[in-house]
């Protein structure tokens, strides 16, 4: 990407950190990397919440108000550039890592058909409104998450503690943040953590953007939820519905097809070569080189 080099030594704080009207200590928490993630969360956080369940365009434009708040973040409080975010290549990554997720639950889903436990019926829902609102739901949902876990919490814990522990740690928290959805349970927090968390940790490490890894979550979301399977345990409309037949050790259970087997070996086939790329390209951060 050409971004490597001041994704991972550009860590914030420049030369007058201490004089430069943020008030002595307060302004030293608030630069730090947890200080930053905090403020940014809350600002990100903030945006979704009044933005997510929105009419038409709403949860997009939240997207959009999301990154350019965080954007005001890394550059007034990390003080730190944003390659992650960077326009050109934006539509590049977009489409590569939406991709990788389409393919992801389109053969998840058909190997679980194939396998006898799922089967599909047009649901004669209108073509164009379902879509339409499917796309711009998901566009908020995976862009404004992304930024949350991946563009905040894992840049600021590999800082902290290295790229190895933010994957385990933001993967952990990835998976318990669903824990408020409808049907979940231990095992989904497990799923999410592994085949979502780890998944997407890996691929921001690789490609060090958020539009990839907005992209791969985007596909994957929008994908099941035109199919009709739940996503993260919620049933929008969708253009098909589903009948389950089976073990939910197949099928995934009332939470959706990521508590499936299938979508969990996937992801960890998909996830492996991504994060061994990672370490290739030199974008992991030792713990010996977080900054502390």
């Amino acid at each position: 990407m050409g971004t490597t080099s001041t994704a991972l030594h550009d860590t914030g704080s420049g030369p007058d950190e201490e004089g430069d009207g943020w008030g002595g200590r307060f302004g030293r928490i608030v630069r730090s990397p947890l200080g930053w993630m905090l403020t940014g969360m809350v600002g990100v956080g903030l945006v979704s919440g009044l933005t997510a369940t929105g009419p038409g365009p709403v949860p997009a434009l939240g997207a959009a108000a999301a990154v350019a708040v965080y954007w005001a973040v890394m550059r007034f409080v990390a003080r730190r550039s944003t390659p992650e975010i960077a326009r050109r290549g934006a539509g590049r990554e977009v489409l590569l890592g939406g991709g990788i997720g389409l393919g992801f639950i389109l053969v998840s889903a058909l190997l679980i058909t194939a396998l006898g436990g799922y089967s599909f019926s047009w649901a004669g829902s209108g073509f164009v409104s379902v879509v339409w609102s499917a796309v711009m739901v998901q566009i908020g949902a995976a862009v404004t998450e992304e930024l949350l876990f991946r563009g905040l919490a894992l840049q600021a814990l590999e800082q902290l503690w290295g790229s190895r522990a933010a994957i385990a740690i933001t993967a952990l928290f990835f998976g318990v943040a669903h824990l408020g959805a409808p049907g979940a349970s231990g095992r989904s927090v497990v799923a999410i953590a592994l085949e979502a968390g780890v998944m997407l940790g890996a691929a921001f490490l690789w490609r060090r953007s958020i539009w990839f890894v907005g992209g791969l979550h985007f596909a994957w979301n929008t994908v099941e939820q035109l199919l009709g399977v739940p996503v993260s345990g919620h049933t929008p409309e969708a253009l098909y519905t589903v009948d389950v037949h089976g073990s939910t050790l197949l099928t995934g259970d009332g939470f959706g097809l990521e508590t499936s087997i299938v979508p969990i070996v996937l992801g960890v086939l998909i996830t492996v070569p991504m994060a061994v790329l990672a370490h290739r390209n030199g974008r992991l951060l030792p713990r010996r080189r977080a900054r502390h």
